[in-house]
């Protein structure tokens, strides 16, 4: 690593941040993320790439006519969130790369602020921020890589049981220090040139979720390390394009199918053939535990029916994916 980045160094850039920008029927949020992104870079050269993925609102005439500064890409169908910043690539131009959801709407000189700090702090390939809600709630922004044991226990809701478990999320300390952690979610999330240079970005098996968890892993395989950076913050509304993509099976509580087939798909290339059989075994044990319980509390099985058919959609992606080895779109 040390090669690459003294190699870095002596670069010049004329852009000094890139922003990817994936749009799927989310125009409705372009003009608020556009404009707190124009408070957020100073006196940064910035670059944006939008790729839009076949939006079927008006998203496309917003971008052309009131954005005309910004590269659009349009896709003709929907590739998924990991396979359109891949896209856009070859026409990145600066020192970093941003990746900004349209439903995160960043604080005054984010943008200067974060990149300040990557360059004074080169052993840090990708850096997330303080995530909040509109309501200015904490968000997880600073996460542990999932396990099939701590999935398994969070979604029992045995992690009672098990307190020195690294559950994904931490929101018990006050998010106010830099923090070294596993990943950042990818909704601000900041990229050294070189990492992908070397590491590239996105695993294009991943249609949606789980990509920055995959990704934030190999950058650390290649001797990067991932920080959370606490002295701005983003707001983030959360979902709003997935809503477009995919139903939520029938109770709020349950997953989409996405995120099934995504997270075999993480456990298979990091834990091997063994972890996703065991995480497969664990998720159908916790769909169980849950159905069981839904049914002794509700005396019905309309409670617990969501569950039986998430092992059932569990078991049957497993197989659909080729043993969680490929994506089914």
């Amino acid at each position: 690593m040390n090669d690459t980045i003294a190699c870095s160094r002596e670069r010049q850039f004329d852009i000094d941040v890139t922003v990817l920008v994936v749009n799927y029927n989310t125009g409705f949020l372009l003009d608020r993320m556009f404009s707190a992104l124009e408070a957020a870079k100073a006196d940064l050269k910035v670059q944006v790439i939008v790729v839009d993925n076949a939006s079927r609102d008006d998203s496309v005439e917003i971008l052309r006519s009131r954005y005309p500064n910004v590269e659009l890409v349009e896709n003709l169908v929907n590739v998924g969130f990991g396979r359109a910043n891949n896209q856009a690539l070859p026409g990145v131009k600066g020192r970093y790369v941003l990746l900004l959801n349209t439903d995160a709407f960043v604080s005054p000189n984010t943008l200067v602020k974060t990149t300040n700090f990557m360059d004074a702090n080169r052993q840090f390939g990708i850096l997330g921020v303080k995530l909040v809600g509109e309501d200015g709630f904490l968000q997880p922004s600073c996460r542990y890589f999932p396990t099939p044991w701590t999935v398994f226990l969070r979604s029992t809701g045995f992690a009672r049981f098990f307190p020195r478990a690294r559950l994904v999320d931490d929101l018990t300390w006050d998010h106010a220090s830099v923090r070294t952690c596993d990943w950042v979610p990818g909704c601000y999330y900041l990229i050294r040139r070189e990492v992908i240079e070397r590491v590239g970005l996105f695993d294009p098996r991943y249609f949606l979720y789980f990509e920055e968890v995959d990704h934030c892993r190999e950058v650390q395989k290649a001797g990067w390390k991932v920080v959370y950076f606490p002295f701005t913050q983003v707001i983030h509304l959360g979902g709003e394009s997935a809503k477009s993509v995919t139903d939520l099976t029938s109770s709020g509580r349950q997953i989409s199918l996405l995120q099934i087939e995504s997270q075999l798909l993480y456990f298979r290339k990091q834990h091997g053939l063994p972890g996703v059989v065991g995480s497969i075994f664990l998720s159908i044990l916790a769909d169980l535990t849950i159905a069981m319980k839904r049914l002794i509390q509700y005396r019905g099985m309309h409670r617990a029916l969501p569950h039986l058919k998430q092992a059932w959609f569990t078991i049957r992606l497993f197989f659909e994916t080729n043993l969680a080895s490929r994506s089914t779109r």
